[in-house]
């Protein structure tokens, strides 16, 4: 009996508003019972922002509109692209109520809706990071999900925060600050080596985006 979007999504841990510690805990699953590398190195994590964290994301489950939009200051999704072969690019992302995973390209037209236009301060742009350099890298003490009191804004998860083996505590507003200004310049075997080195991967809008993904595999 095939397995429903809803029934394979329910098997990954997801906190609602924690949309960075689910991909971190997604990827290490997706390696773990062997839909990823083991290693994780056909695997990407991407962060989608702007400079007013402003961006209108499409079939959401946090929305309350029919169309599932919705405002994010920023949102996080794991892509995988694996060699070789003729497999399809898919999205994981657990706070979409699209297919799950769903092929990239479909993801882009529903959620993203590149023909849909926007003001400039709504563009996206998306920050991507080899998800063995993240796994490795990553810190999160939560602290942007308190408010000035220093109660939560969200309810966290019930596992402890993620640490670095160096005992770094918190480095995600370092992932999140993405501005245009930040694109990466550079094309082809250049933008691969540069994802796959970079700490902070690189910042692509979606035509780059676009042309990662179909040139990463080869």
């Amino acid at each position: 009996m095939a397995v429903s979007s809803l029934e394979y999504s329910s098997q990954f841990d997801h906190t609602p508003f924690y949309c960075e510690e689910n991909v971190y805990f997604l990827c290490k699953k997706l390696c773990a019972n062997g839909v990823a590398d083991a290693d994780g190195s056909d695997l990407y994590v991407v962060f989608i922002s702007n400079e007013k964290k402003q961006i209108p994301l499409w079939h959401q489950k946090a929305s309350k509109r029919a169309d599932g939009v919705i405002l994010w200051d920023y949102h996080v999704v794991c892509i995988q692209r694996k060699r070789g072969g003729d497999f399809p690019c898919l999205v994981w992302d657990l706070d979409s109520s699209l297919p799950f995973p769903s092929p990239l390209a479909s993801y882009l037209s529903e959620t993203i809706r590149p023909s849909f236009q926007l003001f400039s301060e709504y563009q996206r742009f998306f920050r991507i990071v080899h998800a063995p350099i993240f796994l490795h890298f990553f810190a999160s003490d939560r602290r942007h999900m308190k408010d000035p009191t220093g109660n939560w804004i969200a309810e966290p998860p019930s596992y402890e925060p993620i640490v670095t083996e160096d005992k770094i505590v918190h480095n995600l507003n370092e992932y999140i600050e993405i501005r245009a200004e930040d694109i990466s310049t550079n094309v082809g075997a250049e933008l691969i080596n540069d994802v796959s080195n970079k700490k902070l991967g690189v910042v692509m809008n979606e035509i780059q985006l676009k042309e990662f993904f179909s040139q990463v595999s080869q």
